[in-house]
């Protein structure tokens, strides 16, 4: 049965507990943010090639843990997500049921119907939870933004197209973005000879 929500009700992750399971939701300031209906196969297919490059790096140097969506972060008791892609490397942060607390790193794929979320609401609460490293992916674009959050602000985004690799600070990794974005792998200029 669909959940039924009243509008101007600030609600807690006590009240998202109680949500029938076959709906997706996230809580940003109490407010309830559908999650439905689920993301497209190209949406999908972008957070298992970010997913694999980040798991292939941990595997091998990690005391971090990577996860995705849907699992639950819990980072108040108005402010549950589910990113698309998050790594903690606090252990004690990971619970049997949630994550209580702010990821190191979060990656969210954008899409029309969550770029302004993703950019106004999202961006605020994990620059306010102190999330390190938050990085939006734009499937349409081909681009992505990352922020680095510095005493306590992020600042100006850097931005990096598909051709390049993007270094994810957190975790002292490359991801490269031809091959999350499908493409064929960038031709290195070969220097001029000299005559």
């Amino acid at each position: 049965m669909p959940v039924t929500l009243k509008k101007g009700t600030k609600y807690t992750y006590q009240d998202y507990i109680t949500w029938p399971g076959e709906e997706r939701w996230e809580l940003i300031g109490g407010v309830a943010y559908d999650m439905t209906p689920a993301p497209s196969p190209r949406h999908q297919r972008i957070v298992w090639k970010i997913a694999g490059q980040i798991y292939n790096h941990l595997s091998a140097h990690g005391k971090c843990e990577g996860f995705s969506a849907p699992t639950d972060v819990v980072l108040d008791e108005h402010n549950v997500v589910q990113p698309d892609v998050f790594v903690v490397c606090d252990r004690s942060k990971i619970g049997e049921r949630a994550i209580t607390g702010a990821p190191d790193l979060v990656i969210e794929v954008v899409s029309p119907t969550t770029e302004v979320k993703d950019r106004r609401e999202k961006k605020a609460v994990y620059e306010k939870f102190g999330v390190a490293e938050y990085i939006l992916v734009f499937p349409e674009r081909e681009y992505v933004e990352r922020y680095l959050l510095q005493e306590g602000k992020y600042g100006a985004p850097e931005i990096v197209n598909w051709d390049e690799t993007i270094k994810v600070v957190t975790l002292g990794m490359d991801i490269n973005l031809w091959e999350v974005f499908e493409k064929e792998k960038p031709q290195e200029e070969e220097p001029e000879a000299e005559e």
